[in-house]
């Protein structure tokens, strides 16, 4: 896809997944950078499968989903109708139920493609390859609001810019840095590693080198020190859900980071369309994974067995700790979002 050009491998779509003869063909982050895998899914349901294992983050659960339905859409040609359009609601909810805590805004554009095949159904005609083209639109319009996202915060940011980022904030963060690098604008980054998958040492860090942008990898406990030194211009990440009323749910660490933040006046600036599925924080049901995934750091186990670990896989961002949500509409006070994005 043209629209991916100038961002870093990682976040090329052909380098997120592939679709090839009805198999969804998944880049597993888990591993990269120290080697460079693909898992290969049949059908929707094993698509949902690498969604909960943590296959890909991110933007990848996004992408991979609308390509399950691809997937579902091939299934269901030939299929009486009644039975085809179970099918397509089947893949839908399995899909777009893969993690609790982004059901919400998954469904939303899930369910965007499950209607269009719906009504594709009907019309008659190659269901796959329509599906497989609107689903393509779909992606590059999500790339097309990623950079207009992007251009926003950078005029946020001063020239030159150190900023400090959580976990992987895929095309946001890749489109910030790869912008400013084509307006002759110098930015460094600084991500900490965020365990217990260390997204943001392995794929952050990784992205930005690939830019020939200088970046700092620091440990998960360093962000408040490092904020306190004076030298970070600003505090910029992505969400996983940006509720109406002005939450910002992301990655865990990113609460503490804002905290840290707003108490050394270091503005924090999330980057994603509010989800008009969640008007309030109560809509938002936080993901509770393996507590083994905490005491064990890259397949190795760092606690004696018998140890507890707990793992709640995002956190939750007050309205009074957001300096701004940046938008495809444009740069909006977290207490103004239910005026500009309507509820569903």
């Amino acid at each position: 896809m043209k629209i991916d050009k100038g961002l870093p491998f990682l976040q090329k779509i052909d380098n997120i997944v592939r679709y090839e003869n009805g198999k969804i063909i998944i880049h597993d982050r888990r591993t990269y950078p120290a080697k460079i895998e693909y898992i290969t899914c049949e059908d929707y349901h094993e698509v949902a499968q690498a969604i909960k294992d943590m296959v890909t983050q991110s933007y990848g659960p996004w992408v991979i989903s609308l390509i399950g339905m691809i997937n579902a859409a091939r299934k269901a040609k030939g299929l009486k109708k009644t039975k085809a359009q179970e099918v397509l609601k089947e893949a839908a909810h399995v899909l777009s139920n893969a993690r609790p805590t982004t059901s919400h805004g998954m469904a939303y554009v899930i369910n965007k493609v499950l209607n269009f095949s719906l009504h594709a159904l009907e019309k008659g005609g190659d269901l796959e390859q329509q599906t497989h083209d609107f689903v393509y639109e779909t992606i590059e319009t999500r790339y097309k609001e990623d950079r207009a996202m992007a251009e926003y915060t950078i005029s946020l940011l001063p020239d030159p810019a150190i900023i400090m980022t959580q976990c992987y904030a895929e095309t946001l963060i890749g489109y910030v840095l790869s912008v400013s690098l084509e307006l002759g604008k110098k930015i460094e980054l600084i991500c900490p590693e965020t365990r217990p998958y260390l997204q943001g040492a392995r794929l952050t860090a990784s992205d930005a080198y690939d830019l020939g942008i200088k970046v700092t990898v620091i440990t998960d406990n360093m962000p408040g020190y490092m904020l306190s030194l004076g030298k970070v211009d600003a505090f910029v990440c992505a969400a996983d859900v940006i509720t109406l009323d002005g939450f910002i749910v992301n990655k865990i660490g990113t609460f503490q980071i804002a905290l840290a933040a707003d108490y050394f006046r270091v503005p924090f600036y999330a980057m994603r369309n509010p989800s008009v599925l969640n008007p309030t924080i109560d809509t938002v049901k936080i993901e509770e994974r393996n507590p083994e995934e905490v005491v064990h750091a890259m397949g190795i186990r760092t606690t004696k067995p018998g140890v507890n670990g707990y793992y709640p896989a995002f956190d939750i961002t007050p309205p009074n700790l957001v300096s701004a949500v940046v938008t495809s509409k444009g740069i909006f006070s977290p207490y103004d979002l239910g005026q500009h994005f309507k509820e569903a």
